[in-house]
Formats: structure tokens, sequence, C-alpha cells
């Protein structure tokens, strides 16, 4: 698992643009600091997503988001390396001399598509197989990834009620013109948090979540043509050429098309 730059990066140059914005403007940092802001936003919003959400998928999509700011997918291009490997040493000794192989495979997906292959499992039922777990996992990517983007949906909302309960405030004070100046700016502090919420850190990773999906996607996408290689016998150097069509940018595939 190693950092993910860009989303870190992002995250500090949204934060230091605003933060930097308002204080060009002559604001004050603590002019946005209100624990009471954040305690009606942040809570409001989670209990609203727990409403939305069954629990399973709730705790899922919890443990999803370290993959916003962490990359632990394996590298498609060693991927691609393992399976030339296996179809070469298939070609020489059979599918049988896979099989120490597969208890030395750490990823679960690939791992299954090699005991099918060693099983002697006929070509369709392992398409069928392998095709139906993609299937439910880019499902289950996809419903975890639509629990921020209901977050950000509430979020703006729930800012909103911040700032109304903060006017109500402000109407007991009337009396006071400071006090009413000095609510009137407090109120909206909780539509602020709202907005920013939504749109720097859910929506943002609700996006990053469905591009860790595709790139796994296409990884399952790999293993799968690969292994039915393997078991079609395909030559180690025509598999390749097969494969790396995973690796074309669009503007090639554009120009072969």
């Amino acid at each position: 698992m190693k950092p993910d730059v860009a989303s870190i990066t992002g995250a500090i140059v949204a934060i230091g643009a605003i933060a930097g914005g308002l204080l060009l403007e002559g604001g004050k940092l603590s002019d946005i600091a209100q624990y009471t802001a954040a305690l009606i936003v942040v809570g409001g919003t989670l209990g609203a997503v727990m409403i939305a959400t069954p629990l399973p998928l709730l705790i899922g999509a919890g443990k999803r988001f370290a993959s916003v700011f962490f990359d632990s997918s394996p590298d498609t291009k060693a991927v691609m390396e393992q399976l030339l490997g296996y179809a070469a040493k298939a070609r020489r000794g059979g599918l049988s001399s896979l099989e120490k192989e597969v208890t030395a495979v750490s990823d679960p997906f690939l791992a299954k598509a090699l005991n099918l292959a060693v099983d002697g499992a006929d070509l369709r039922a392992i398409r069928s197989m392998l095709e139906l777990e993609m299937d439910a996992a880019e499902h289950e990517g996809e419903a975890q990834a639509k629990v921020f983007e209901s977050a950000g949906g509430f979020a703006p909302t729930v800012g909103i009620i911040g700032a109304v309960l903060g006017l109500i405030q402000v109407m007991k004070n009337l009396a006071n013109i400071d006090e009413v100046g000095h609510g009137i700016a407090v109120s909206f502090v909780a539509t602020v948090y709202g907005v920013a919420l939504a749109n720097l850190f859910f929506l943002p990773a609700a996006q990053k979540i469905k591009a860790r999906l595709h790139a796994e996607t296409q990884k399952r996408e790999l293993i799968c043509e690969g292994v039915a290689g393997i078991v079609e016998g395909l030559n180690p150097r025509l598999l390749q050429v097969k494969l790396d069509a995973f690796f074309q940018k669009p503007s090639e595939l554009a120009t072969a098309e």
C-alpha cells in the first residue's frame, strides 16, 4: 500500500486555497472554526447516511475509504508478466504443472482462476464463474461509492439546517445589533462546512473509489483472458499480444479502428 500523491496533494491544495483566500480577504481562520457548526454538519450527515444505508454496506464503504488516499492495487503489468510465466510453464508441463504455483499466489481472484484451470474445468465454465465474481465485485464497489455520493448530497442540506438554527439564535438578540452581525456570520459557517465537505471530500472520494474500481475490474479482466489463453494452450508470445490490448491508450484504440 502506497500513499496516493494526487489525493493527498489535492486535499492540501483545496484546503490551502480556501484558507488562503479567506486570509487574503482580511478574514481569520477563527471565523470559520466553529465546533458547533462542525458538530451539526458532520453528525447530521453521518446520521442521514446511516439511515439511508444498510449497515454491512456502510462498514464496507468505511473500509473502502482508505483507497482514496492509499493505493494498494497491484501493478497490472506485473500481473501480465506473471500470467505469461504460467503460460510458458503450462506449455512445457501441462496445466497440472501449475498446481504448486497456485499456493504462492497472493491475489485471491488469480488463485481461483488458476485453481479452476488446474482442476480441468471447462473454459466456458471458468469464464462464467470469473465473470460472475467480477460483476459482483463491481456492483459492490459501485454501491460503496454511492454511499459517499449520498453523503455529498446530504451535507449541503444539513449545512442549511445548521445555518437556520444559527439564525434562530440570532433572532433572539435583535436588540443588540453587534451580536446580530456576529451571529449571522457564525450561522453561515455551517453552510460553508456542508458545501465544502460535499465538494472537497465526499464527492471526490466517490469518484476516486470508482477509479480504483475500474482499475481493479481491468486487472480481473486481464486475469480472465490470461487464464483462458493458458487453458487454450496459447503460445506465450501470442498471449502477450492479446493481453497488450489492455494497455493501449484510447488514442491508439481509435487509430486501430
